[in-house]
């Protein structure tokens, strides 16, 4: 469980990487990417954080990028949040893979109603009127 400075911290973070990474794909045409989520450790010192990035096929490439530009973009974060924070938390990028997992369960769904449905539309007889 967060403490509510663990949550608040989070909240700054997200939004300030929000803030860099909006700038920063402003110059990339065609990508997007977004601040899913922050988890920063209970001593403050490590900020695991969560992006996503649209087209996801471009994702292991983007966040390859990302990583090696980590003390780029720490260096910037805390120069906006100097005057909230006296450290500024490590920064550990991951992929957030979950808009492509439930574009998959969605798939999967219309895959199961549409092998359903073929009956019932091939035999306009069985429809009720």
């Amino acid at each position: 469980m967060d403490t509510t400075r663990q949550q608040k911290i989070s909240r700054l973070v997200q939004k300030e990487l929000s803030e860099i990474f909006r700038r920063e794909t402003a110059k990339t045409r065609g990508t997007l990417v977004t601040v899913s989520s922050v988890r920063v450790s209970p001593d403050l010192s490590v900020a695991n954080v969560r992006l996503s990035i649209f087209p996801s096929e471009n994702a292991q490439t983007i966040i390859d990028n990302i990583n090696r530009n980590e003390r780029g973009i720490r260096h910037q974060l805390a120069q906006q949040v100097r005057y909230q924070l006296r450290r500024c938390p490590e920064l550990k990028f991951h992929i957030d893979d979950s808009l492509d997992y439930i574009d998959h369960i969605d798939q999967l769904l219309a895959k199961d109603k549409k092998s359903e449905n073929p009956e019932n539309s091939e035999n306009p007889e069985n429809s009720e009127n």
